[in-house]
């Protein structure tokens, strides 16, 4: 999270696992969309049953994709997310 809060660059996608030592997704997500109100978020995740994100993303513009995935996946997803088709 650092470097995002000393980058003066506009975010254009935060691309986050759920699950992270310090801080979760949703909490990092809530911290930097506060600096980067068009920001997309894309949350992955290898717990499949994750119910709290697959719901939250539903109900925002948060999209997530479940693990494991390929590098194909992912770019598409990315594409996807950015283009505004999810």
């Amino acid at each position: 999270m650092t470097v995002a809060e000393k980058s003066e660059r506009t975010i254009d996608l935060l691309l986050s696992d759920v699950i992270m030592p310090h801080v979760n997704g949703l909490q990092l997500a809530e911290n930097l969309r506060s600096r980067h109100p068009g920001m997309k978020i894309l949350f992955m995740s290898g717990y499949t049953d994750n119910r709290l994100i697959r719901v939250n993303a539903l109900l925002t513009d948060m999209d997530y994709i479940p693990k494991p995935f390929s590098s194909l996946e992912l770019v598409d997803r990315i594409r996807r997310v950015l283009d505004g088709r999810i």
